[in-house]
């Protein structure tokens, strides 16, 4: 009985309050329909990948939203360190609205993308094993977090870098970043620098993504008010 308590503790451990439908649905596609009909461990499992996928959905919409990365501190993208004595040069000889703009312009390609991610999610939830499950159990307050991140690191990262580099264009990141970098070339003594900024915001992207996902998962694991339902503040309560 004990054991059973505590697998379906991990089935709700990311249940929370349900928002934009849409984002969830795509999750969902890759979910699955999972017959309730099946022996007990398999509703379970079931109700895990439910618990999972509305989990996933809140940290994706939270950073898809404007300013879901530029105005959380804990995951705004920065200027890279390779060149952030450009911004300090620039901003000393009075361009400092070019450096703003460069950096709310990542921050917006990332928010464009973000979207993308529900889909691999989704896949990610529907090929859960009982074996993935028990490791999720057994982990620490971010094991689910890490789960996903081996799950569907790489394949957001391809999956990503196209939309980032067609959002810079759309957002004026790339218009911005060669803006800036004449401004800074025109200076006596400076030497040229270059990065991979598609590569660059991708990673952020990523890195910021999977932060929040393991503060929702972290913070039905720890916080009572998240307890939404009658079912988590029995589990949890105890």
């Amino acid at each position: 009985m004990k054991k059973r308590c505590l697998f379906i503790l991990v089935a709700f451990v990311f249940s929370a309050s349900l928002t934009h439908a849409g984002l969830l649905d795509d999750i969902k596609k890759g979910v699955g329909g999972a017959s309730n009909a099946g022996t007990d461990d398999s509703t379970i499992a079931a109700g895990l990948k439910e618990a999972l996928s509305t989990g996933t959905e809140n940290a994706v919409n939270t950073v898809s939203q404007a300013d879901g990365y530029f105005g959380n501190q804990m995951i705004k993208i920065l200027m890279p360190e390779k060149i952030r004595m450009v911004s300090d040069v620039l901003s000393k000889l009075g361009y400092q609205k070019k450096v703003d703009d460069f950096v709310l312009s990542m921050n917006r390609a990332a928010e464009k993308a973000a979207p993308k991610a529900a889909a691999f999610f989704g896949d990610a939830i529907r090929e859960m094993t009982f074996d993935d499950a028990r490791k999720i159990l057994n982990g620490g307050d971010t094991s689910a977090t890490e789960f996903f991140k081996t799950k569907t690191h790489d394949k957001l990262y391809d999956a990503f870098k196209p939309i980032i580099s067609s959002s810079m264009d759309d957002v004026g990141a790339t218009r911005s970043y060669k803006d800036m970098m004449s401004k800074y070339e025109t200076v006596p003594f400076m030497n040229k620098t270059a990065i991979d900024l598609d590569h660059y915001v991708t990673n952020k992207s990523l890195d910021g993504l999977f932060y929040m996902v393991g503060q929702e998962e972290k913070k039905i694991r720890t916080d009572p008010a998240a307890r939404a339902t009658d079912l988590l503040k029995t589990v949890f309560g105890k």
